[in-house]
């Protein structure tokens, strides 16, 4: 499937009752041919209006971290499991989990990252494994069919308990590292 023919499937879904409760269906944004992703859990209701994921309140603050680390967010793609927004930003259901991820699947598979950071529990826990615990497993690095993934607090957790923000940080700057070292793999490849 091309990109054009996987977010106009996407666009036009009402398999679920989301579906028909969005404003904008959020598909998402970046280089698509980043080497960097991350994964979120569903838009909000800035997402929601706007159709492009982390645009709001949590969305400024991963932005932030970007900055500090010398990521430019065009260089990285962003996307969610859901691909529409949950009512009030509850949890995303598993059965929306369910309906949802293959476009997700057909994100991947067409970007071919080769780091994939998940933002905050319900992303790694899909993601990474059902039992992952953020608080104790965040930046910690698995590898599963030549993909390096991890973990981080949730930009809006770190809203609600600004003592994360130093975890964050630590984190993002791995990340950034690594994003490094896969660079100059590839430069020094050719």
């Amino acid at each position: 499937m091309d990109w054009n023919t996987l977010e106009e499937a996407c666009r036009s879904c009402n398999r679920c009752e989301l579906g028909r409760t969005r404003t904008n269906c959020v598909f998402g944004t970046g280089s698509k041919t980043a080497e960097l992703m991350f994964i979120g859990e569903a838009p909000g209701e800035q997402e929601d209006k706007m159709g492009i994921p982390f645009v709001g309140r949590a969305g400024q603050l991963l932005d932030k971290y970007f900055e500090a680390v010398g990521i430019e967010r065009s260089e990285v793609y962003i996307a969610n499991i859901l691909k529409c927004r949950p009512p009030q930003n509850r949890d995303p259901l598993p059965a929306e989990q369910d309906t949802c991820i293959e476009y997700l699947r057909g994100q991947v598979s067409l970007i071919r990252p080769k780091l994939i950071v998940c933002l905050g529990r319900i992303a790694a826990m899909r993601i990474i494994r059902p039992d992952y615990r953020i608080t104790l497993e965040h930046g910690q690095w698995i590898e599963r069919s030549g993909v390096a993934m991890t973990a981080v607090y949730h930009p809006s957790l770190l809203l609600r308990d600004p003592r994360k923000r130093e975890d964050m940080l630590v984190d993002m700057k791995e990340i950034k590292a690594r994003l490094d070292a896969v660079r100059a793999s590839a430069s020094g490849s050719r």
